[in-house]
C-alpha cells in the first residue's frame, strides 16, 4: 500500500488526486466514491455529511455530497456522472466514521456514464504516491501524522 507522508493509499482503488476523492470500481459501471486519508486528514473531525439523494442524477465534475468539519464545509466532486444508486446512511448519521478508516466507509455509489472512458482519468493506487506527494507539496500539507 503506498503510504505518503504518513497518508495511506490502498492500491486496489482508483484517486482523483486534485479532489481528494477515492473510488472503488464494482463492475458494470457501478463505482463507490469516498474520501481519502488526505481529504479527512486536511478537513478534521468530519461534523456533518449531506449526499445527494438515491435517484438524482450527477454531472460530470460536481458534487456527489456536502462534507462538513469544524473548519471547513465543501463539495465531495466525482469525476465520473451518473445516477446516485445507493447513499451510506452510516456515514449520514456518524459522519466522524470516515476520520477513522475513510477507506471503510464510502459516501455514494454511483451508476457511472461512460465509465470506461471516464475511468482512465483517475489515478490507479499502484501509481498515486507520486502524484500525492506532488499535491501536498503544492498544497502546503505536511501529512497525516
Amino acid at each position: 500500500m503506498p503510504d505518503v507522508r504518513g497518508c495511506h493509499f490502498p492500491e486496489d482503488l482508483l484517486y482523483d488526486v486534485p479532489n481528494h476523492i477515492w473510488v472503488k470500481d464494482e463492475g458494470g459501471g457501478k463505482i463507490k466514491l469516498g474520501m481519502t486519508s488526505v481529504a479527512t486528514a486536511m478537513a478534521g473531525q468530519l461534523v456533518a455529511f449531506t449526499p445527494k439523494k438515491v435517484g438524482r442524477k450527477v454531472k460530470p465534475g460536481r458534487s456527489v455530497a456536502t462534507v462538513e468539519s469544524g473548519k471547513w464545509v465543501g463539495p465531495a466532486k466525482s469525476l465520473a456522472g451518473g445516477e446516485v444508486i445507493a447513499v451510506n446512511d452510516e456515514l449520514v448519521k456518524q459522519p466522524d466514521l470516515a476520520n477513522k478508516d475513510p477507506y471503510a466507509y464510502w459516501m455514494v455509489e454511483l451508476q457511472a456514464d461512460d465509465w470506461d472512458n471516464v475511468k482512465k482519468e483517475y489515478t490507479p493506487g499502484t501509481e498515486v504516491a507520486g502524484p500525492y506527494e506532488a499535491k501536498m507539496e503544492e498544497d502546503g500539507f505536511a501529512g497525516c501524522e
